[in-house]
Order: structure tokens, then sequence, then C-alpha cells
């Protein structure tokens, strides 16, 4: 069976991790603060795997787990673990050290290694850089962490189990929004996916548990923000907002943002996508989509963000006002390069 292919600078990495793991008896795995699929599938498949070498695993996350296809998996994982001597960490899907919410100070001390597939990972330029043990297992152009996660699994010597393919399928599919997001030359990835299902992953298990379980809450969220979209630069770019109140009033369960993104895209003419939610009454949370030829990930880094060219986002003081309009600003040098110059 063939190998999952990453980007040749990644190989030398790979290589180190593997031995990074083998060294290792007792491993806290952390992921990102509002874990998606994609992180959570990381985390489980590669759990599992250690497990079956004989290692010991602590599956750690900040939480809080919002989307309702991760809900179940919650009780895995611990906000706060124990550290023992020799202990090691492996951080999942995380761009920064600060995506692990509160678990940074306490990782920070430990042998760390990075297993990460977003192109503004900000570990190779952060403080933890200076801890010799620390590796960064990065490839910015894999379609999801679980992509990478089965190279490592690969690299150790295993198969997937049903359970660990079923995971690693899951994530792979939140990622490419269920292979929507695959352009010309994705055709590795359909290799993966066929590789996983003949492990015993299950196609329509996952997009049951991606899409399935909504509450009604959410289609009326849904209806809300989508009545207060707008559009600017020529219909070009579309912008809506939720605000504090309907954060209160249907929760953070109560979203279905990836619906959303969706309904956008179909619009004819759209190239890049806004949504800024009032989390607090004093930060938002902003996430950018963007069809093709748009880097939302440069807009949200300059904002303090991260992620990838078509997908973006970051967790920013301030209101819906004052960023509305300065986001715009962001965007009106991509879309008007001309009167910025």
């Amino acid at each position: 069976m063939a190998s999952v292919l990453i980007d040749s600078s990644a190989e030398k990495s790979l290589i180190d991790l593997v031995d990074f793991i083998k060294e290792g008896k007792r491993f806290l795995i952390a992921g990102h603060k509002e874990p998606d699929g994609d992180c959570v599938g990381s985390q489980l498949a590669l759990s599992s795997v250690l497990q079956r070498m004989g290692k010991e695993t602590v599956l750690c996350a900040a939480g809080p787990f919002k989307r309702t296809e991760i809900k179940k998996y919650e009780h895995l994982f611990t906000t706060a673990p124990d550290v023992m001597e020799g202990d090691k960490v492996l951080v999942i899907d995380c761009s920064s050290p600060d995506r692990t919410g509160d678990l940074e100070l306490l990782l920070k001390r430990l042998p760390t290694a990075v297993i990460d597939h977003h192109e503004t990972n900000e570990y190779s330029r952060s403080g933890n850089s200076a801890n010799a043990s620390e590796l960064i297992f990065l490839d910015g152009k894999a379609p999801s962490t679980t992509f990478l996660v089965l190279k490592l699994i690969d690299a150790l010597g295993f198969k997937p189990t049903q359970e660990e393919a079923e995971m690693l399928f899951f994530g792979l599919c939140t990622d490419t929004g269920f292979f929507r997001h695959v352009d010309a030359g994705g055709a590795e990835i359909f290799r993966v996916a066929a590789r996983l299902i003949q492990y015993g992953a299950n196609p329509k298990a996952a997009f049951a548990a991606i899409h399935g379980g909504k509450s009604l809450d959410s289609r009326k969220l849904l209806g809300i923000v989508l009545s207060r979209a707008e559009t600017f630069f020529n219909g070009q770019l579309v912008l809506s907002v939720e605000e504090y109140e309907e954060t209160c009033q249907y929760g953070i369960e109560g979203r279905d943002t990836d619906s959303l993104y969706q309904l956008f895209q179909s619009i004819e003419g759209i190239e890049a996508i806004v949504l800024i939610r009032q989390e607090t009454p004093d930060y938002c949370t902003v996430g950018f989509r963007s069809r093709d030829q748009i880097d939302v990930a440069k807009i949200a880094q300059s904002f303090g963000g991260g992620g990838h060219k078509n997908a973006a986002g970051l967790r920013i003081a301030g209101t819906l006002g004052s960023l509305k309009q300065e986001i715009l600003e962001a965007f009106k040098k991509v879309f008007n390069p001309i009167e910025n110059n």
C-alpha cells in the first residue's frame, strides 16, 4: 500500500519525530482550544497507536467542545493534566503555543513535538523554539493534520485499526469540507481517503456525524446571520455579524458555521467571506473564507490570527462596529490594489 506523500522538507522532521516517540514512555497529547474534528481525530488516532506501542497517553484540551460532532469525545480529555517526570508533549493541529489555551504555561516546560498543517505556524518563531527537544513536523500543503498523523503511523510501522481509520477519515473530511475544498492535483487526498475506507472508515457515517445532530436553534441562527449579510467591492466580499445578544440567546452550541460558509460561497461572484461574532462584550471572533485566489490567512495574520490561504480566523479585542471597518480596510488593499499604491 502506498504511503502518504508529504512535502520533502518535512521528511527529516518525521524521522526525528519517530525517534522522539520511540524514546518516550508517557505523552501528553494536546490540541487547540475550541477543537474541531481534525484536531480531535488526530489526537484520538495517535493516542490509540501510541498505546498499541506500549506508551501511556493523556489527552489534553483547553476546550470548550462547541461542535456537536465532537461533544461525545469531551469526556476523554482533561484540561489540567498531572505532569510526571519524563513526560513528553505532542502538540496537535496548533499554529502557535497560545492556541493550546490554558495549557500553554504547563506544556511549554516539557520536551515538545508539534504536528501541524497550518501555513501560518508560529512555533518556529516562538519562545518555545529555545527548547532543544522541540521539533516541528509541519506541512502547510497537507489537507489536514490527520493526513500527517497517518504518515506518522506509517513511519512507526503500524496500520490503522478500524477505529483509528474512522477518526483519521473524520478529520480529513472536516478540514476538506468533505472534499469540497480539494483542488486540481488533489488525487493523493482521495487515495488516502480510499485507503482509510479499506481500513474500515465509513463515509456515510462520517458525513452524518459532521452534518447531522443540529438543533432547531442553529437553523434559526443561520437565518438571522444570513439576513444581516452585506456585500462589498462589487459583490466580491460578503460580510455578516452575530451580535452578543444572539450568542447569549442561542449559545455557542447553536452555531453551524460550515453551513453558513457553504451558503455564502454559493452566491455568484463571491470571492471572500467574513463572519464576525461578538463572543463577549469585549472580544470578537472572526472567520475568513475565500474561494480561490485571495489569501485570507495573510489578512487574519495581520490582526494576530492565522490559518490557511482559503480558511483562517482569529480572536481579537473589540466590537462589531469597529472591527468591521478595520477588516473592510484590510480587504480594500486586496480588492482595490491600485487605489492603495
